[in-house]
């Protein structure tokens, strides 16, 4: 696997002796309706103070997202897209944190380019006209997810025959696609796209065949699992209850060889998995906690 991650200014350590703390990506969410935190963070000052908050809380990374991808939410407009995420995006250029756009649109990613965004991550796989081309000058991080069908479709009966076998091709797909447009390995990561044209069950056989998805693509691997259905499936927990399931999807990822975990919950997240890395890595140093 590669050993680190380009992402604009910033470069990530993800294999070696502290590969068990992986990158946590805090989301940020600048919409109206978005399934978790949708309209909270609107405001450009709120998102400012959730975005330090974040930092704070140990996020090595934030995710705009300016477009709901819940399932059965309807595309965003170009123009609405910009409009909500470039103003987010200049103001959190200040702080020392790698920021990242969710995005599926080519303009949207040419803009955050220009901006400063260290990394794009696109739920469509980078398979819009023009998507490559959109990054291939830069030297910004890219997360390449796979979904099943449309957000306002996916979650109509999505069907597989092997659900990691499956996902796994269509990555290297778009992984081969990326590298012959000249795109260097080093500044790719991969997302098997959990809740995105999956039921439960192929949601936690993905899990459970992380590690799998990361030997075979030898690249790093996203987990973006928090505050979904498929804990809920689990926990019997609604939407707002979900936060300890979340944290055990996050570590039994990271286990399973996730190095990058996508986040709500930053604090409880970054707590639990130091706690994980001592507990792994008993002769490393620890600092005691002051109570």
């Amino acid at each position: 696997m590669n050993k680190q991650l380009q992402c604009g200014r910033f470069s990530f350590e993800l294999d070696g002796p502290d590969s068990l703390r992986p990158v946590v990506m805090g989301i940020l969410n600048v919409t109206p309706d978005s399934f978790s935190d949708g309209g909270r963070y609107q405001g450009l000052e709120f998102a400012l103070g959730h975005a330090e908050d974040m930092m704070r809380d140990g996020a090595t990374m934030i995710d705009i997202g300016g477009e709901s991808t819940r399932p059965g939410a309807p595309s965003v407009p170009l123009d609405e897209e910009l409009r909500r995420v470039m103003p987010a995006l200049y103001a959190l250029k200040t702080l020392d944190v790698a920021l990242s756009v969710d995005t599926c649109k080519p303009q949207v990613m040419r803009e955050a380019l220009i901006a400063g965004a260290d990394m794009i991550n696109d739920i469509n796989g980078f398979r819009a006209s023009g998507a490559l081309d959109a990054v291939l000058d830069s030297d910004c991080g890219l997360c390449v997810m796979h979904m099943q069908a449309t957000p306002e479709t996916m979650q109509q009966a999505p069907q597989y025959a092997d659900v990691v076998g499956e996902v796994i091709a269509f990555l290297r797909e778009r992984v081969d696609a990326m590298t012959a447009a000249g795109i260097e390995r080093s500044r790719i990561c991969v997302d098997p796209g959990f809740g995105f044209g999956k039921t439960v069950e192929h949601n936690y056989a993905l899990l459970n065949g992380l590690g799998r998805i990361r030997d075979e693509l030898d690249l790093p691997v996203l987990a973006g699992m928090s505050r979904k259905s498929m804990i809920g499936a689990v926990t019997g927990r609604p939407l707002e209850g979900r936060m300890p399931g979340s944290i055990g999807a996050a570590l039994a990822a990271v286990a399973h060889g996730a190095r990058i975990v996508r986040v709500h919950d930053v604090a409880e997240t970054v707590d639990a998995l130091k706690v994980w890395h001592a507990a792994m890595n008993p002769g490393a140093s620890v600092s005691a906690a002051t109570v």
